[in-house]
């Protein structure tokens, strides 16, 4: 029986109680997720100052994190199809919040980026296995709203985290920051445990490699699947480099901003907020590949904007940037869920581990581009990956055979 014939006894649908406190709890997951894992993003030229590292190196803060949440996520999506899924998201959600505050206290610059690496294997413990339990519970007709509301927490968790640190560090210390969101982040964790509604319809396997291997090759088959998976490494490494050096671009003349100042420039995540749940309910009615294409051409359009000098361009620029990128990974994520067949944690992990593994490299490797072109390279390095990804997505077009495409 499909979620479209299933009884609202059965499936989550939008409206209903059950469906809010469904997003609302997995909302709270992804705020904590996202606050927590990009707060170092607007630190990396207080990192480079304090610790006397390049920006490349500062860059490792994330980079790192981002790496080894990538291969957590295949562990986890796979270690979920055996244990289930709330209990899991709780035991990792709650210890990414406390490494948060443990992290406030590194002596050193090597102790910060081990910490954060062990931080990133318990963050992979939330995205993939968030992207199936709203796979499993919510029905087919309802799931492009809950996804793209789930995408909205990330944009609001991100912008939180750069925000409160940006602010705190130049008030405070970047350290009592850290402290202020982890104990945040820990009030939000009993929340999500209470309001989470438990997994109906999860048929738990037995936790043997052979054919957990196998399912993951049968998603590397996919002839849809593999170009989604490959679209999410390519935008998120376009949008994690913009983000990544921004901050370098913005304190440096002829800005000269406050780290205060640039950490609010964040704020155009917003648009990331109504964009991934506005683009979700397009992809419903009109099909996802379109809309795919037009977030990409958002994006190349967006940071093709930020080549002027005067700041407004730099600021319309990103919003154009920022629409694009948040609307398109919420068409891209709805549809792994709709078209994995079996396994849909593994089939979403293998999506994000994608989208962090772009993250990792490619927030690094920007860093060389930044060295030796400035802004200009950013911009060409990022439009590049695009152009690849807007060839996926018209691949995509052509290849899919989704119902709901």
């Amino acid at each position: 029986m499909s979620k479209e014939q299933g009884s609202s006894k059965r499936y989550i649908q939008q409206g209903t109680p059950a469906f809010k406190k469904a997003n609302f709890a997995l909302f709270a997951a992804a705020f904590i997720t996202f606050a927590n894992l990009y707060v170092t993003q607007p630190l990396l030229p207080v990192f480079a100052e304090e610790f006397d590292v390049t920006p490349a190196m500062a860059s490792l803060s994330l980079s790192l994190t981002t790496l080894s949440l990538a291969f957590g996520l295949l562990i986890f999506g796979s270690l979920s199809e055996a244990w289930g899924r709330k209990n899991i998201m709780s035991i990792c959600i709650v210890a990414a919040s406390v490494l948060t505050a443990v992290i406030a206290w590194s002596p050193s610059f090597e102790l910060l980026l081990a910490l954060r690496i062990v931080q990133g294997v318990a963050f992979a413990g939330i995205p993939s296995i968030a992207m199936a339990y709203l796979g499993e519970e919510i029905e087919g007709k309802s799931l492009g709203v809950a996804m793209g509301l789930y995408i909205s927490g990330n944009t609001i968790g991100g912008l939180a985290g750069r925000v409160l640190m940006g602010t705190m560090t130049d008030l405070l210390s970047w350290k009592a920051g850290l402290v202020f969101l982890g104990s945040i982040s820990l009030i939000a964790c009993i929340y999500f445990v209470w309001a989470l509604p438990p997994s109906k319809h999860f048929q738990p396997q037995p936790l043997v490699l052979k054919p957990l291997f196998r399912s993951l090759v049968s998603h590397l088959k996919d002839a849809v699947l593999v170009p989604l998976f490959l679209i999410a490494f390519f935008s998120m490494g376009s949008f994690v480099t913009v983000f990544n050096y921004l901050g370098f671009k913005l304190a440096a003349p002829p800005y000269e901003l406050s780290l205060t100042i640039i950490g609010w420039i964040f704020l155009v995540y917003l648009v990331g907020t109504f964009s991934s749940a506005w683009f979700g309910m397009l992809a419903d009615r009109h099909g996802r590949p379109v809309l795919l294409i037009i977030g990409m051409l958002l994006m190349i359009a967006g940071v093709l904007v930020t080549l002027p000098v005067p700041i407004v361009y730099q600021l319309l620029g990103l919003v154009i940037f920022t629409f694009g990128f948040f609307g398109a990974h919420s068409v891209a994520s709805g549809s792994v869920s709709q078209q994995a067949t079996h396994d849909m944690a593994q089939a979403s992990s293998l999506y994000l581990f994608a989208y962090y593994l772009g993250s990792s490299i490619g927030g690094s490797a920007g860093g060389v581009f930044w060295s030796l072109f400035g802004w200009h390279g950013i911009v060409g390095f990022a439009v590049g990956l695009l152009v690849v990804s807007m060839l996926l997505a018209l691949r995509i077009k052509r290849l899919s055979k989704m119902p709901a495409l």
